[in-house]
């Protein structure tokens, strides 16, 4: 009778110890799937359920779910049909900007195993966008005695669109004084220039006019055009000079606004205005002009937005020093940013539980978890510990995920539950870490027997006593919690000149009081030390 709630409660913990010694798996194959830009929300990616090896009924009875990081989600699973669509309209070139292939990588969790499998998409570019030029005319000033052969600098257009569908070529309308040749950049770019052919005479002709247009590779085709006005100038037979052809600088990301980066200069030996050099950038919308700022008189290059290595490690951008004759000639500035320990470890909990039986074998999983760095190199080099003295560990595995483990038995009985600290440090110099806290209770097990208050118990009773009358009481204590440490009492077996002790006296099994079923005579007899059991 003692024994039966021990029993029934074991049992009761079967299933979920079958479920801890089974809660962690990996995939590890790499699932590809590519769907094109601008499609509504619900677009069809792929056949998640189908690639996971899963029937379609399966996606939400066993938990599979996108692990989430970020602010922005792209893509749900439809429940019903076991597929990855996308969660609202995507724009590759908002997320990938000029970058030449556009991968967005994300995790399936399948709950009930906890296996994750990677999923890698590519959003295919469209051609939705056609090339442009910032500038609505540009006035190019050449004086009258340039030598053919010349080159003149040409606005470049941009199209954020990948590949072929991106900015592939360059038409002028026809001129027999100017024609087109096309320079590529180290960047990739393509940076058109206006050749002179034939010399210039301002008495004839003071001003050119002309189309450039800038296609991209598309089908069909998309263009944009910017007119180029060619003034015939007078004498200015010297064009600004710059020092460098090409400048090279490296700077850390935490340079704040303001900062000088260098400075660029160009020479005239030209007197008066013809001269003064202005310097200028030449794209005028480049990522690099947003961030950095120039002055215009001194050829001063300054940090004008905070700098994120993160996001942007390289700047490459043209510089022009025009005169005040209209002559002018470029520079390239390379810029190259580097890394500076700026983000903390991130801590993620995948999933995890809040209880534990402390009868829970060694290697019990109690929780999973991802740690993430931006940052590179050793600042983004991550390790993930707990502190020493706990009976947890943990356990590195798929990737950068870190699976927490039992380390030993635990006894709710020392210990009922824990705040368990997990510490997420890079390697960066100084070191940034992160903490996240687990709360972890300890269930009970009915493994601690009832212990009676003393070893031995004597009374005494006065003869002719009432009968039903209380004549002693015992207690015993369970260490154990709820259930398990209620105590019932009763009775051992005995006889007492024959007859069995439970006709002289009874014991109330849920407070231990004895109670006289007779009244005695002394000279009948003396009860001897009546046995009881819990």
């Amino acid at each position: 009778m003692a024994n039966q709630p021990q029993s029934l409660d074991r049992r009761a913990l079967v299933p979920l110890c079958i479920f801890l010694g089974t809660l962690l798996t990996f995939g590890t194959g790499q699932i590809r799937y590519s769907v094109p830009e601008e499609t509504d929300k619900g677009f069809f990616v792929g056949n998640i359920s189908k690639d996971l090896g899963l029937e379609p009924w399966e996606v939400a009875e066993r938990g599979v779910r996108i692990v989430s990081r970020g602010e922005m989600q792209l893509f749900a699973l439809n429940p019903r049909g076991g597929s990855l669509v996308t969660a609202g309209r995507i724009d590759r070139e908002e997320l990938c900007d000029t970058l030449p292939s556009c991968l967005l990588n994300l995790e399936i969790l399948v709950e009930d195993t906890l296996k994750i499998y990677g999923v890698e998409v590519e959003i295919m570019d469209i051609n939705d966008n056609a090339p442009s030029f910032q500038e609505e005319e540009v006035e190019i000033k050449v004086s009258e005695h340039t030598s053919p052969g010349s080159r003149f600098p040409l606005p470049s257009a941009r199209d954020p669109d990948a590949g072929m569908n991106s900015l592939q070529s360059y038409q002028l309308s026809p001129s027999s004084y100017f024609s087109l040749v096309v320079r590529g950049g180290t960047d990739g770019d393509k940076n058109p220039e206006l050749v002179l052919e034939e010399g210039l005479d301002r008495e004839k002709e003071t001003s050119h006019h002309l189309l450039l247009t800038a296609l991209d590779g598309g089908d069909p085709i998309r263009k944009g055009t910017v007119p180029i006005r060619v003034v015939v100038l007078d004498v200015n037979d010297h064009i600004p000079k710059f020092t460098q052809s090409v400048y090279r600088v490296s700077i850390p990301e935490n340079l704040s606004s303001g900062t000088r980066v260098l400075m660029v200069n160009a020479t005239d030996p030209d007197e008066g205005i013809n001269g003064e050099v202005v310097y200028s950038f030449r794209k005028k919308k480049s990522k690099a002009s947003e961030i950095f700022q120039l002055n215009s008189q001194t050829g001063e290059v300054l940090v004008g937005k905070p700098l994120d290595f993160e996001k942007y490690r390289f700047y490459e951008m043209e510089i022009q020093g025009q005169d005040g004759g209209g002559l002018l000639s470029t520079t390239t500035l390379m810029i190259t940013v580097t890394d500076v320990n700026d983000n903390t470890p991130e801590i993620t909990i995948t999933s995890s539980i809040n209880s534990v039986p402390e009868n829970s074998p060694s290697g019990t999983v109690i929780a999973l978890l991802n740690v993430q760095d931006q940052d590179s190199g050793e600042n983004g080099q991550v390790t993930c510990f707990i502190p020493n003295g706990l009976p947890f560990k943990l356990e590195k595995t798929y990737g950068n995920y870190y699976k927490l483990i039992t380390n030993s038995e635990l006894d709710r009985e020392q210990v009922e539950s824990y705040n368990i600290t997990l510490t997420a440090k890079d390697e960066g110099s100084p070191p940034l870490s992160t903490e996240t806290h687990l709360l972890l209770k300890v269930a009970d097990a009915n493994d601690n027997p009832p212990v009676f208050t003393h070893p031995a118990y004597s009374a005494y009773i006065p003869e002719n006593n009432p009968r039903g009358s209380s004549i002693f009481s015992v207690t015993a204590i369970d260490r154990d919690s709820r259930e398990n440490a209620q105590v019932t009492y009763s009775l051992a077996e005995d006889t007492i000149q024959g007859t069995p002790l439970s006709s002289f006296v009874s014991i109330n099994s849920d407070t231990g009081v004895l109670y006289a079923l007779q009244s005695f005579d002394y000279e009948q007899f003396q009860i001897p030390t009546a046995g009881s059991d819990c």
